[in-house]
This record gives structure tokens, C-alpha cells and sequence, in this order.
């Protein structure tokens, strides 16, 4: 299928790259990409869940390397020059976490629905596979472990 010609070309804005403890809005991520060229906004929420591999989940304690936001910018900007998408925001969240916090916030804007889905599922494998960020489980039964921690 055929895509429309668009009548400008994809701005490739970064409007927002963050890593810190404050928490984070999905909501507010979307309507920072809003663009009059997009024609979709895709945004993603990594949210604590109450478990991992069978075992109950209490809370999750995120740990940043001094360099991260300076790998997410790199990441964001990267994946946006990239892809045809006309604005991007990406946040990750560091600290104590409880189950339903946001961990990770991903919004694209894009002419069309294919553009935004593909650029916002690659933001967030890149930020996973990239970020120098850290994960501390606590379970319900007074356990911990540290996840893809070097």
C-alpha cells in the first residue's frame, strides 16, 4: 500500500529526553508531540506490574548511571533521525517505584499510524537494550534481586 505524500517533510523533533525521580505523565508526553502534519500519536507506558517469573513484586528501585540522560538523548535523537516521525518525548524513571508507576514514557507523532507504531516499539527497545539503568526487585517475600545489572 502506497502512502500518501506528505505536505511537509517529517520535522524529526526531540521535545523532551529525561531521566530523573519525578513521576512521569504519559498524557503529558502525548500532547508534546502534538504536530498539525501528525496524523497519529502513539505513546507507550512501562508500568511496574505485581510480578516477575511467578514470584510477587512489592516495588522497584531504578538506579542511573551519571551518564544516562546523555545516552538517551543519543538514543532519542538517533531513532528520530531515522524515522519519519515529526516529534518525539521520552522519559525513564529512576528511584523507588511502586506497583502502577510509570517506569518508562514513549510519545511519536507521525503522518500515519505505521510510522509512529514502528519508531515508538524501536524508542523503546533501544532504551532498553541502551540505557544505562538499572533494575532492583523487591518481592512480597522480603527478596530482592538486581536485573541486567553489570
Amino acid at each position: 500500500m502506497e502512502i500518501p505524500a506528505r505536505l511537509t517533510a517529517p520535522a524529526r523533533r526531540v521535545v523532551r529526553t529525561r531521566v530523573g525521580t519525578d513521576p512521569l505523565d504519559v498524557a503529558e508526553h502525548a500532547a508534546l508531540v502534538g504536530d498539525a502534519a501528525a496524523g497519529a500519536v502513539v505513546t507507550f507506558a512501562g508500568v511496574v506490574r505485581d510480578h516477575d517469573h511467578g514470584r510477587g513484586v512489592r516495588e522497584l528501585e531504578y538506579v542511573g548511571h551519571p551518564t544516562a540522560g546523555d545516552v538517551l538523548a543519543r538514543v532519542v535523537a538517533q531513532v528520530c533521525a531515522d524515522a519519519d516521525v515529526d516529534a518525539v518525548a521520552v522519559s525513564h524513571r529512576l528511584g523507588h517505584l511502586a506497583v502502577g508507576d510509570v517506569a518508562l514514557a514513549v510519545a511519536v507523532s507521525a503522518a500515519h499510524r505505521g510510522e509512529a507504531f514502528a519508531a515508538c516499539a524501536r524508542l523503546v527497545d533501544e532504551v532498553k537494550d541502551q540505557l544505562p539503568v538499572w533494575k532492583h526487585q523487591h518481592f512480597t517475600d522480603g527478596t530482592s534481586e538486581w536485573v541486567a545489572c553489570p
